[in-house]
């Protein structure tokens, strides 16, 4: 059987981290190298990771100084030696099958990508992420992907994500893809569609919610922390134009441009919140830049079009 490296960042959960690695280790598919990296904790967490790997030979762990989620997962990407490679965020959990009906997904389809469906999950609630349009069984061409991505309008549970998908190590081998250490939000945004843009990049998509993504109870951002989550999620999304244009997909680049707009409405919001006025201007500011794509991508939605416009009227 090949191999499967699964790349976990840990940063300061030691309560969730336990559900996170069970989850993993008792998983259908036992081919595993699970890779533990301890990006600097002040909790126990380092340690616990410690523990269960000297009960499970599968899992190396990794303790490195703080340097954000990007960071860490690249030690992960350096360090792999599996076939196929799956994110996995350490206050998450997924399903006992999710790596082996991945991987025979990928295999009976040849792809390169194979993509599940996750749910958003809080201490009371699990709540399944879906699509509104269906995404075919047939095999997916690198731009269906692309456009799956950006099109959250319709296909929620595709998503951007890297950890609702399996992906073949030679992705990573061959075109030498890591995380952009600079971002420290927004980062899938831009190693997604990275990977779909490499060489012969197919893919295919199961409708079941496999993953599950922990909700943590949340408090509001403060200025500091809105401002360099603004200038990481901008600068991915500016990067990823240039992608699309660079490599043939100018027709894309409104899809990106809509999810700019939205991204923007999302940060307004927040810093109305924290009472931060100069940065709800700045936020105006990037939502008329693609307001005009905002609202012919999001028609369909009149109300979220409304939602957005009072944003930008203020």
């Amino acid at each position: 059987m090949d191999k499967i490296s699964i790349i976990i960042p840990v940063y300061n959960v030691e309560p969730y981290i336990k559900k996170c690695l069970e989850s993993v280790i008792n998983q259908t598919y036992t081919n595993l190298e699970i890779l533990c990296i301890n990006d600097g904790s002040t909790d126990n967490s380092g340690k616990i990771c410690e523990d269960y790997a000297k009960q499970d030979k599968r899992i190396r762990v990794f303790h490195k100084a703080n340097g954000g989620l990007s960071s860490a997962r690249n030690i992960g990407l350096r360090n792999f030696t599996g076939d196929y490679i799956g994110f996995v965020d350490s206050d998450d959990w997924i399903e006992p099958n999710m790596y082996e009906l991945l991987y025979n997904l990928a295999k009976e389809k040849n792809v390169a990508v194979s993509v599940a469906g996750f749910s958003n999950d809080t201490d009371t609630a699990t709540i399944p992420r879906n699509n509104v349009k269906p995404i075919s069984n047939a095999i997916l061409t690198q731009k269906e992907m692309l456009s799956y991505v950006f099109k959250l309008n319709y296909y929620n549970a595709f998503h951007i994500i890297v950890c609702n998908k399996l992906y073949s190590a030679g992705i990573f081998l061959r075109n030498n893809v890591f995380f952009d250490e600079q971002l420290k939000f927004g980062e899938d945004n831009l190693f997604t569609p990275t990977v779909f843009l490499t060489d012969g990049c197919t893919g295919a998509y199961i409708d079941r919610s496999l993953y599950h993504y922990y909700q943590r109870p949340t408090s509001l951002m403060n200025s500091t922390a809105i401002q360099t989550k603004s200038e990481c999620i901008f600068r991915a999304f500016n990067a990823v134009i240039k992608l699309f244009t660079d490599n043939g997909y100018d027709d894309l680049v409104p899809l990106v441009k809509k999810e700019y707009c939205y991204n923007a409405s999302l940060l307004a919001e927040e810093a109305i919140a924290i009472k931060n006025e100069r940065m709800y201007t700045e936020m105006q500011k990037k939502i008329q830049l693609y307001f005009t794509e905002y609202k012919e991508l999001t028609r369909e939605y009149p109300e979220r079009i409304e939602r957005v416009r009072k944003l930008l009227e203020g």
